[in-house]
């Protein structure tokens, strides 16, 4: 019963998850045949101001929203009002740090735009702060977002914040898709520093920062219909401010470390800027790495998510240690085929991302796409092993390990800043995150069995080697098919591309899947077994 509620609810996250990353990629390419990716210092530009929103809000807010909210509304929910005092006061306390840190950004604007590109020329940095007095508000509507979000979570009700992002992306599509009309298109990035102006610079960041605010907006009608009310409250007594700064302090500590680990490695991506992959394909690549994650591995470890904080709370090792292992076998699965099949097709993807722009500069891009794709797997267990512990309301822990991947991902940003080709930055920096990755996962499996007393690990491992071991035939299909194809890239069809890709995914995953299924996989006949019993139910 257990496992069919996890099941529907990640199922449900997962289509709507699925219907906005779609969405983002579709925004993505409409984006890229505005202002280029590659070797572009208008795309450059715009990625650094899109992207402070995100860093100011994870530094100082995000990270402890994922910590603490879903625990201690979990717990607060066992009151005899259901928790609704104490989510009011929450979200009281929170919208008015939001709209503080909001102000505080905005002021800073020039500031921190320089921090993160210290390498670029005046002209290029009065662009980017340009951008970001744009994108900076959506610092506010971001919190407000995955406030209302994580409140529903804990209340079980996981559908409206997979859901909202489809607004989001149906809202910056349209305002892409007039810039075009409006400005042209600029597939290869040719547009100069001297060629912007306030008006497209407004549209481009202010389209983008709409759907930001329209998401937030939806997801509170979503309260509504969920039956959750909403009262300021600016009476925070009884919040328990020293539990939650204890829980919170660690969580913030660990973010402020993965910032300034990014804004080491973003000034050695920007000093590729309008040379080669620089900012701007790092952000591209990940948005296609995202991709699975975002729809799969996020959508089973946070359907997981709800149930680990329940056994937590009700000190329950066994069934703490059954999910957990369930949770890492099951994203394994799917995160290492998905990361097989998106490393056999990254030309492809590249290509469709790029329709117009240079066959150099796709293929670079597709490069930076494969180096990320190889951490897929072990990000994805990493998703499983924080929320572990944040389910025990311990943040210190993945902080500890946080602080081992982040100084192995300068150091290697160090090391690509002095040796790499200007060319390979990118895809270096990527390798570097990939490598740093794996090693912060091996060292949270061992603090997590200790922890908990055991992580089935014996299964867990039998589990992905077979998956390891499906992953060999699946490649060298891959190959000769892409062999087959080898002079695809030259065409510059679009519609060739989207074929291709689909085809070769649909092959590459059948042969993996089967693959698995003649090693006698347990997780694949139960997955077999689930999709077998919904058919014979219709």
């Amino acid at each position: 019963m257990a496992s069919s509620t996890i099941a529907r609810a990640s199922t449900l996250m997962a289509i709507g998850t699925t219907a906005s990353r779609v969405l983002g990629f579709v925004k993505a390419m409409v984006l890229a045949t505005a202002i280029g990716v590659t070797a572009s210092v208008g795309a450059d530009s715009f990625a650094v101001g899109n992207m402070l929103p995100n860093s100011v809000y994870m530094v100082l807010i995000g990270g402890v929203l994922s910590a603490v909210l879903v625990p201690q509304i979990v717990q607060a929910m066992a009151g005899h009002d259901g928790g609704s005092a104490y989510v009011n006061k929450l979200v009281t306390i929170a919208m008015v740090f939001l709209l503080a840190i909001t102000a505080l950004a905005m002021a800073l604007a020039p500031f921190l735009v320089r921090l993160y590109a210290m390498a670029w020329s005046p002209e290029q940095l009065a662009l980017a702060v340009g951008f970001a007095y744009w994108c900076l508000p959506q610092i506010f509507f971001y919190g407000l977002f995955n406030i209302l979000g994580e409140v529903l979570n804990a209340k079980k009700v996981f559908g409206p914040s997979s859901w909202a992002p489809v607004l989001n992306n149906i809202v910056a599509i349209t305002g892409l898709a007039i810039y075009i009309v409006l400005f042209g298109a600029d597939p290869d990035g040719n547009r100069g520093l001297d060629d912007w102006h306030s008006g497209q610079i407004a549209l481009l960041a202010g389209s983008a920062t709409l759907g930001v605010i329209a998401q937030a907006i939806i997801l509170s009608l979503a309260w509504r219909k969920a039956g959750i009310s909403y009262r300021p409250d600016f009476v925070w007594r009884g919040v328990g401010f020293g539990t939650l700064g204890k829980i919170a302090g660690w969580s913030l500590a660990t973010v402020i470390v993965m910032q300034l680990g990014g804004i080491v490695t973003t000034n050695v991506a920007s000093t590729a800027s309008g040379k080669g992959a620089s900012v701007a394909a790092l952000q591209y690549a990940w948005l296609i790495f995202m991709l699975p994650y975002s729809i799969l591995a996020f959508s089973i470890g946070t359907a997981y998510f709800t149930r680990l904080a329940e056994h937590a709370r009700n000190n329950k090792p066994e069934d703490m240690r059954s999910d957990v292992s369930a949770a890492l076998r099951v994203i394994g699965l799917v995160m290492t085929g998905s990361a097989a099949i998106i490393f056999i097709t990254a030309p492809f993807i590249a290509l469709v991302l790029m329709d117009g722009a240079k066959p150099a500069d796709i293929a670079a891009l597709a490069v930076v796409i494969m180096m990320y794709i190889l951490s897929l797997t072990p990000y994805g267990m990493l998703f499983v092993i924080q929320r572990t512990y944040f389910a025990f309301n311990d943040t210190r822990t993945p902080f500890y390990f946080t602080v081992l991947q982040i100084s192995l991902f300068v150091g290697g940003s160090l090391l690509v800043l002095a040796f790499s080709p200007v060319e390979l930055v990118a895809a270096m920096l990527a390798l570097s995150f990939t490598c740093a990755t794996i090693i912060q996962v091996a060292v949270g499996l061992i603090f997590l069995r200790k922890k908990i007393g055991g992580i089935d690990g014996k299964r867990v491992f039998v589990s992905h080697v077979k998956y390891g071991i499906a992953v060999i035939p699946t490649v060298i299909a891959g190959f000769f098919m892409l062999q087959f194809s080898a002079g695809y890239i030259d065409t510059d069809n679009l519609a060739v591309a989207i074929i291709e890709s689909m085809i070769y995914a649909l092959i590459l995953g059948s042969i993996y899947i089967a693959t698995l299924w003649l090693l006698r996989s347990g997780e694949i006949a139960e997955l077999m077994g689930q999709v077998k019993g919904k058919l014979s139910r219709r």
